[in-house]
């Protein structure tokens, strides 16, 4: 069968391709793309903005075409033959990108544009690509001598494999773990959906009894809900230990080595640390900024956070005689006291979120907001069966994007949520190319007696990840560099949070939260409770988003080869937000994905600095309605569809009239009195 990935696709062949198709497919990518780089560096005119900086933009599609169905599969559907091959692809690709970045002749002719800058007469957009390929070439590296450039090579290569083995031991770690129970009173305080999951789970791999794992939709319901203490501890302490049992998947000296590579390499482009040199390119700007708004936060909720511990001790105390509060209680006692104090749990709510009809809610909320149809194909190729997909058309009936969802866990899949892309939107030869994107989740799975109902965290999942992918679908760029999600790594996450705000407004949640077997409307009493509720332990969330905060900054804004033992370090980090006892068997850094793994290296500040953004825009739209369509039609013309190509803090000002103010996240938070 010939390979399918050779050639530019329309949508991802997804039946056609076998897993050797890749490595040719990707090493063909960069044979031409190196021959689309060295076009421009060979063209005997001087350099301009159109034949060097606009060129080099749409270098490289086939690859990043290629790579993004790769990479996606590696996380969503993944097996030994896959990881094999991205640990044979990883450090090509990482080769390549240093191919490019490194490339003299090429920063030369960027560089002759770049000083023309002000006499060139460029528009926005093109003003911020060339000044974001100047910067990318400068910043990795171009300037260097050549022997420098060789050691950046072999750090880029390294880190390349570290990161993709920290992965491949996490996923390998949440498959290997299993706790059968055999007994049906273990299974005690157990809602009947999270038992037949586990029932199912069982038979599926022919064992009897119920199977419990480390995927959110098994661990969640167990640790929040299982009346059995000692095994909460135990499924507790096989989560937080991943990466951390000193065996061929323990992840220690791997988190070591790419702190340390990392500090090596900003050390080697002419930066005091990795976090100074990742935060250049972020509206934070510096880490001294990043720590400064950690703290300004970390002062107003740790009070809060310390009365609702106590408030927990003393509940758990008096219902159990519990002395000491440990991790494994944290989540079983706060629902207990939510239901106590507001009468509420997930059971109340998940008949009343059928995936399907959430679907339906998150569908008809971009409707309202920004005019937008889906209509699920089944003339997609997929990658899995349970994937969905969607033409996406806007009011006029015009083609705007294509639309993929994955929702359930699987054994090749890791946890978590996320969104993708498949094909980038932009401008070309005259035509405006349309995104395909892509979410993908671990929701409840359906079970013999019912469909698939989401806990409330679920349904704000969703709605989090279709934010990204509004993002991705309404961009509306000339240039593929600029597109969609292209932005600063603190402004990204401002799509995906302000739609969250949808799911605790009745006005929203009467046009989904139907019940799924009678289909009564959600009752206006839980509609209140829920947002009653919304504040409930929010010091303690708060704390804990700060601890993860400060723990990727204490990683990655000083020199990290002081640190000799990762568990010593984070406790050190963890003592200023610190409220249960430390579990000597858990390491939070050997686990941590997001930095160690994808894209949030001096980063992870940015879910609390974005939530300081939505909560404020927000603000802007409850002042107004929260379909007024004046104001989403703002969100949509100066945020979603205009990707990279201004600063962030201009875009928003566009949009809201003004910077975004902390009062209200505070307020929406419960923490300003």
């Amino acid at each position: 069968m010939k390979n399918p990935l050779l050639q530019l696709f329309d949508t991802a062949p997804f039946s056609e391709i076998k897993p050797e198709h890749f490595l040719p497919a990707i090493k063909n990518g960069i044979s031409i793309a190196k021959k689309e780089v060295d076009a421009i560096v060979t063209n005997p005119e001087p350099a301009s903005f159109l034949n060097t900086i606009e060129v080099l933009d749409y270098c490289g599609e086939l690859l990043d075409r290629v790579t993004s169905v790769f990479f996606n599969l590696n996380s969503a559907e993944t097996n030994d033959e896959i990881q094999k091959i991205a640990q044979e692809a990883s450090p090509l690709l990482s080769e390549y990108s240093n191919d490019i970045a490194l490339n003299l002749d090429l920063f030369n002719r960027i560089e002759s544009v770049y000083k023309q800058k002000d006499v060139l007469n460029l528009n926005a957009e093109q003003s911020r690509l060339l000044e974001k390929r100047y910067k990318s070439f400068s910043r990795n590296g171009a300037n260097l001598p050549d022997d420098k450039k060789e050691i950046l090579r072999a750090i880029d290569k390294e880190l390349s494999t570290l990161s993709l083995k920290f992965g491949e031991n996490i996923l390998a770690e949440t498959n290997k773990f299993e706790m059968l129970l055999t007994e049906e009173s273990d299974l005690s305080g157990l809602p009947e959906g999270a038992k037949e999951a586990a029932k199912a789970m069982a038979e599926a791999k022919d064992k009897k009894g119920w199977l419990i794992t480390l995927d959110y939709p098994s661990y969640i319901p167990f640790i929040t809900y299982a009346d059995n203490r000692e095994l909460r501890k135990k499924l507790a302490l096989a989560f937080g230990s991943k990466g951390f049992n000193k065996d061929s998947l323990d992840n220690q000296d791997i988190v070591l080595k790419i702190a340390t590579l990392r500090h090596q390499r900003a050390l080697l482009l002419g930066y005091a640390s990795h976090a100074d040199y990742v935060l250049e390119e972020r509206m934070a700007e510096a880490p001294d900024r990043v720590f400064s708004f950690l703290n300004e936060i970390l002062e107003k909720a740790k009070p809060a956070a310390e009365n609702e511990f106590k408030q927990l001790e003393n509940f758990a105390k008096e219902l159990d005689g519990i002395d000491v509060l440990q991790k494994w209680d944290g989540a079983y006692y706060s629902e207990k006291l939510k239901q106590k104090l507001f009468d509420l749990d997930d059971e109340k709510l998940k008949p009343y979120f059928k995936l399907e009809n959430v679907i339906d809610g998150v569908f008809t909320v971009a409707n309202k907001l920004f005019g937008l149809q889906f209509e699920e194909t089944k003339d997609i190729d997929t990658y899995h069966e349970e994937v969905k997909t969607y033409n996406v058309t806007n009011w006029e009936g015009n083609f705007v994007a294509l639309f993929y969802a994955d929702f359930h866990p699987r054994p090749g899949k890791r946890n978590g949520a996320w969104m993708t892309s498949y094909k980038s939107q932009m401008r070309k030869n005259g035509d405006n190319i349309r995104p395909h994107v892509s979410i993908v989740c671990n929701f409840t799975k359906p079970t013999p007696s019912k469909p698939s109902l989401l806990t409330f965290n679920e349904v704000t999942t969703l709605f989090h990840e279709f934010g990204h992918a509004l993002h991705g679908m309404l961009a509306d760029t000339t240039y593929p560099g600029l597109s969609g999600t292209s932005v600063y790594w603190d402004f990204v996450e401002l799509p995906s949070q302000i739609l969250e705000n949808w799911c605790y407004e009745q006005e929203a949640l009467e046009l989904f939260a139907k019940h799924y077997e009678t289909g009564e409307v959600i009752p206006i009493e839980l509609i209140e409770k829920i947002k009653e509720s919304a504040t409930f332990m929010e010091g303690m969330a708060t704390l804990r988003q700060l601890s993860f905060g400060l723990l990727d900054m204490s990683w990655h804004a000083k020199d990290p080869s002081v640190v000799k033992n990762v568990k010593e370090h984070e406790k050190e980090t963890f003592a200023a937000t610190s409220l249960y006892p430390d579990v000597e068997e858990n390491c939070m850094s050997t686990a941590f994905s997001h930095i160690f793994q994808g894209g949030y290296s001096a980063g992870y500040y940015s879910y609390k600095w974005a939530e300081v953004l939505d909560a404020d825009a927000f603000e802007y739209f409850k002042e107004n309605g929260i379909f007024n369509k004046e104001i989403a039609t703002k969100f949509k013309d100066h945020v979603l569809s205009k990707g990279g190509t201004e600063n962030p803090m201009v875009l928003y000002k566009r949009f809201r009239g003004q910077e975004p103010k902390p009062e209200a996240l505070l307020k929406r938070a419960g923490l300003l009195k």
